[in-house]
């Protein structure tokens, strides 16, 4: 669902970043050359910059709050192993690239910087968000399929033009640069995942995983993936108030506690999620036993076997099993 203002509305107060605005950034961080940066709103020539899709961190984006005086911003609010966030990603970049220099996308990962996160109450992944003029403005969470998304975009313009924010961006060395190559098609049972993924059809995402598993058992792609679209399968129509109060209001259901679990990973909230998982499990009969180390595994799969939550939890769980 977008949350984008309609024509003339006021943007300030939807989310305060001012703490972001005077943050030093490390030379490293530098999203655009000095001399070039703007200073006003609607400033007059093209803003050069390394490139239309930039790193978003807690560190720079003072520098990108000052960049969204001229040009729009738009914010992706992710983390690495989203399925959702890996399928709108390419969507937003393709748009960006289309629109020719008119917005930047500032990509950002919410495990690695956590402030911005909570600035932009990220509370689900993905959230795309913007800012104009050095003003928030909420836009949509979830994958949207990309007619909905270039929607955004054009009524995103729109405020932009009606804030005076109507500069362009200007790629440094575009000219000469060589084009990267084409990423690698995805096998055809992990395009339909993505694609139902987009659409919000859950259930056909899973069953192309499990098609894709059942054809190569080594397919560690298609294992996380089914992981992750359970994961979000499970979320789909419910709220975080419906989910909170249910497990508070039933604390020795294991369905709902486990459904919290959930709900706390996909916010990248991932040691609370163990945590709780862990430390219902000495209390639950064997089945309820069972059912939280598959959920744990399953978690483990969604993660990545690299985060760095995984090993000390294996080792906690483990120490419980036996």
């Amino acid at each position: 669902m977008t949350h984008v203002p309609p024509s003339g509305s006021n943007l300030r107060g939807a989310v305060d970043l001012s703490s972001l605005v005077n943050r030093p950034s490390t030379p490293a961080a530098s999203t655009a050359t000095s001399p070039q940066s703007p200073a006003q709103p609607g400033a007059v020539g093209p803003v050069a910059v390394p490139s239309l899709v930039l790193d978003g961190t807690d560190a720079n984006f003072g520098e990108l709050l000052e960049l969204s005086t001229t040009i729009p911003i738009v914010v992706e609010l992710s983390t690495e192993w989203s399925e959702p966030g890996k399928a709108l990603t390419p969507v937003l970049e393709r748009i960006i690239t289309d629109y020719a220099g008119r917005f930047l996308l500032a990509k950002v990962d919410i495990e690695a910087n956590p402030q911005l996160a909570q600035a932009f109450q990220a509370t689900s992944i993905p959230t795309v968000a913007a800012v104009i003029g050095g003003q928030p403005v909420q836009l949509f969470t979830g994958a949207l399929a990309e007619a909905e998304v270039r929607d955004v975009f054009e009524r995103l313009l729109q405020l932009a033009a009606e804030q005076g924010v109507t500069g362009s961006a200007e790629v440094q060395g575009a000219a000469t640069a060589e084009a990267e190559p084409a990423p690698a098609p995805l096998p055809p049972h992990h395009a339909e995942a993505y694609e139902a993924i987009e659409r919000g059809d859950y259930e056909t995402a899973q069953a192309e995983y499990r098609t894709a598993i059942a054809k190569d058992p080594a397919d560690t792609m298609a294992v996380a993936g089914l992981a992750q679209v359970s994961l979000l399968a499970r979320l789909q129509g419910k709220t975080l108030d419906q989910i909170r109060s249910g497990a508070a209001s039933a604390p020795d259901d294991l369905q709902a506690q486990l459904l919290v679990a959930d709900l706390d990973l996909s916010g990248g909230h991932i040691q609370d999620a163990f945590d709780r998982l862990l430390g219902l499990f000495p209390a639950q009969d064997p089945a309820g036993r069972n059912s939280i180390r598959e959920r744990i595994l399953e978690m483990f799969e969604v993660i990545g076997a690299e985060a760095p939550q995984v090993a000390p939890t294996r080792s906690r769980l483990t120490a419980l099993l036996y």
